[in-house]
């Protein structure tokens, strides 16, 4: 069967930018994508080399954004939309109004209140990257908790502790300066890391937190910037839980962990550790399992890409997303509307996540639980 391959265009993205790259290969892994034209970067250099280095002709290369909407909305299927966060909506709305489908770094926008410019925009194919839902593990516990595996979810905790500000870190990889900035509303880690966490709650449980207590705090050398957070969740289900966020731990690379506890079982998964999902049985015993185990998800031919044992990571992962959004996206285009599905990272879930941390820096604010 011959896979239609799809014409992607770069917003941002470009050879000086870390997730650029990652975007491009993720979407060639599969070949079910191609780089066909771009709009990299406002540096006219930079733009050029970008487009030799990810083969794209350089007369479908811009330098005026405008003129790129205009020369490439019948050219093209979709736009990879991949600027810093403080400057995406100002992209977005203006790549919407060509009506062209988008699948957005996350998080989508960092501020809740603009939602209100996207409403309209609502039946449009829109798709954020949030990556982590790629991992093949993720996706089989996605399934065990649908099919009741664990029993009914009494709580679930969640962390993301990351080095990234911390002395030595910081001086081999210095952080961009937009990440150094908090507005007076959500600080920059949540949408950072924090986006992380809620993302994969609405994909594994198909629902977000109905009220939130949190509490923000600073201890890096970036004095003005917070870099932790604590929250203490809980859902109209019953689930009870908490999120760790955190710029500041020493030598922790990025150290994402699931914990989500059942009546008759938990499950526990660590992102540095991806092939391994430990789950703890009432009698104690423990279990590990990997992509072959209970084939439900996991085992899939599409998601494993070399037999399981040589470790699949964060750049598969990536590319197991590019792969969904490409289905996904096919299913658009013959049907002309949305599915309503959790594991959908779309306009609505980017909202409802902005909208939880809205809440979250009220409750900091007022030193109370507040409701979402």
């Amino acid at each position: 069967m011959t896979i239609k391959k799809y014409r992607l265009a770069f917003v941002g993205g470009g050879i000086n930018s870390t997730i650029g790259k990652i975007h491009s290969i993720a979407t060639t892994i599969d070949k079910r994508w191609e780089i066909s034209s771009g709009f990299f970067s406002r540096n006219l250099s930079t733009n050029l080399k970008t487009a030799k280095f990810y083969g794209v002709d350089k007369n479908r290369v811009y330098n005026n954004f405008n003129k790129f909407l205009k020369s490439e909305k019948n050219n093209i299927d979709v736009i990879a939309l991949l600027v810093p966060t403080p400057l995406r909506l100002k992209y977005l709305l203006q790549i919407l109004k060509y009506n062209i489908p988008v699948i957005s770094e996350k998080p989508l926008i960092d501020n809740y209140q603009d939602f209100t410019k996207l409403k309209k925009y609502e039946k449009n194919f829109l798709r954020v990257t949030y990556n982590y839902i790629g991992y093949p593990l993720v996706k089989e516990l996605s399934e065990l908790i649908s099919k009741k595996y664990f029993g009914k979810i009494k709580q679930i905790h969640f962390e993301m502790p990351q080095d990234a500000f911390t002395g030595l870190t910081s001086k081999n990889i210095v952080p961009k300066k937009w990440r150094l900035q908090d507005n007076n509303k959500v600080p920059n880690i949540s949408h950072d890391l924090g986006s992380h966490l809620l993302s994969l709650t609405y994909y594994l449980l198909g629902e977000y937190p109905s009220g939130v207590m949190c509490n923000y705090f600073k201890s890096s050398k970036y004095k003005n910037l917070i870099d932790n957070g604590y929250f203490w969740v809980k859902f109209k289900s019953g689930i009870r839980g908490s999120y760790w966020i955190s710029k500041s731990v020493p030598g922790i690379r990025n150290g994402l962990k699931l914990n989500i506890i059942g009546e008759k079982k938990s499950a526990h998964w660590f992102q540095m550790r991806p092939e391994e999902l430990k789950i703890c049985n009432e009698n104690g015993s423990i279990e590990t399992i990997d992509n072959l185990t209970l084939q439900l998800k996991a085992n899939q031919k599409i998601y494993n890409r070399y037999k399981v044992g040589h470790p699949s990571g964060f750049l598969e992962a990536f590319a197991n997303m590019y792969l969904d959004y490409s289905d996904e996206f096919t299913d658009f285009k013959k049907n002309k509307k949305q599915k309503d599905s959790k594991r959908f990272l779309d306009l609505k879930n980017s909202r409802a996540i902005a909208k939880f941390f809205h809440s979250a820096s009220k409750s900091h604010k007022k030193n109370c639980w507040v409701k979402i």
